[in-house]
């Protein structure tokens, strides 16, 4: 069982550092804990890979990450995939697969209409005969290269590799998973919590300590896994909206709520951090540049909570505007992702969600003085 604590700024322990936890390896491989402060390969390495493989996990794992992030839903026969979506038209081929013709439909998710073909109505067999393609190949041209090449992975396999490659580098490699719509999927009888502690629990990860984060949008949920488990959890932020079980629930409070002073307290009482989006800690300013950080960061260490800000991304879209390179309109350079993570570490996050995990490990390490 691989051991961190999940105080801001505290120094690590490991009571334990199991090496049957990684798969059974020799106990002459001793992994270290988790570091304090995490490089999270944002669904792997998906500015490399497409996103949500195990060849972006292994690419995240062998470039620095800390930790990977599978975003989970359900197959029809109640298997955890690694999807950023239940709808799967998006990343994989299941539009050029005729005999998967009859499934596309139109399903209201979260409130919102989406057309497509849907994991919830392939069993993990039929899912297993697609192969995943890259998201937005307008941006990442040279992930398209790998289209129709590899797998959807189930949670299982994530584990698996990311026990392998803690033996592997001698260092514990957490993971992150997502529930995904966890409130959609309650409603058509396939739950995601017991499924996921279960897994959890039976691949040996138990205790306040143990190298993963449980992640989620909504609230209720995270409060029912924290009934079942003591693992860390995290409260996902957005910067607009609001939870959709609170939207179900007739509740108006909205993310702003929640990252408020008073609703980080309530959030301490259910969760361990939070991982709100970027512009939350420091907003855009009317240029498209970073402007003056925000008192998240404060009032969420003042709760106890450490923070995990997501997505930092490579290229010049994603970047305000001064940190650019290059052509500035163009999808496919890369800007200086480094100046900004540095500002965001400077700014007392406690770790960050990069689609490459290579500029992150770079810019923590200069942050932490490594050579």
């Amino acid at each position: 069982m691989y051991k961190f604590s999940l105080l801001p700024g505290a120094a690590l322990l490991s009571a334990s550092l199991l090496v049957s936890a990684c798969g059974g390896a020799s106990s002459d491989i001793q992994p270290t804990p988790l570091p304090a402060k995490v490089v999270i390969g944002h669904r792997g390495a998906s500015a490399l890979r497409p996103e949500h493989t195990i060849a972006s996990y292994t690419k995240a794992i062998e470039i620095g990450a800390d930790v990977i992030e599978p975003d989970l839903v359900s197959t029809k026969d109640g298997v955890l995939v690694a999807r950023h979506e239940n709808e799967i038209s998006g990343t994989t081929n299941v539009a050029d697969k005729p005999e998967f013709s009859a499934r596309k439909q139109t399903k209201k998710i979260d409130n919102v209409s989406v057309t497509g073909w849907f994991t919830e109505d392939f069993t993990l067999a039929e899912l297993k005969t697609l192969r995943a393609k890259e998201r937005i190949p307008a941006n990442r041209p040279e992930n398209a290269k790998f289209d129709g090449q590899f797998e959807i992975p189930t949670l299982q396999e994530v584990i698996d590799l990311a026990k392998a490659k803690s033996t592997e580098t001698g260092r514990t490699i957490g993971i992150y998973p997502e529930t995904k719509h966890p409130s959609y999927f309650k409603s058509i009888n396939l739950p995601l919590e017991k499924r996921l502690i279960d897994i959890l629990h039976a691949n040996g990860y138990r205790g306040k300590t143990a190298a993963v984060f449980i992640q989620s949008f909504e609230v209720s949920n995270l409060k029912e896994i924290r009934k079942m488990t003591d693992l860390p959890i995290v409260q996902l932020l957005s910067g607009s909206g609001q939870p959709e079980d609170f939207r179900l629930a007739g509740d108006s409070r909205s993310y702003a709520d929640i990252a408020s002073a008073a609703g980080l307290i309530e959030v301490a009482t259910y969760a361990n951090g939070v991982g709100p989006s970027k512009e939350m800690i420091i907003p855009r300013d009317t240029q498209n540049n970073l402007g003056v950080p925000t008192s998240l960061v404060k009032n969420a260490h003042a709760a106890n909570l450490v923070l995990h800000p997501y997505t930092f991304r490579p290229e010049n879209p994603f970047l305000p505007a001064n940190l650019r390179k290059g052509n500035v309109a163009s999808l496919t350079e890369r800007g200086d992702l480094a100046a900004e993570l540095k500002i965001f570490l400077e700014a007392g996050i406690d770790g960050f969600f990069t689609d490459d995990p290579s500029i992150g490990r770079a810019a923590m390490d200069a942050y932490l003085g490594k050579k």
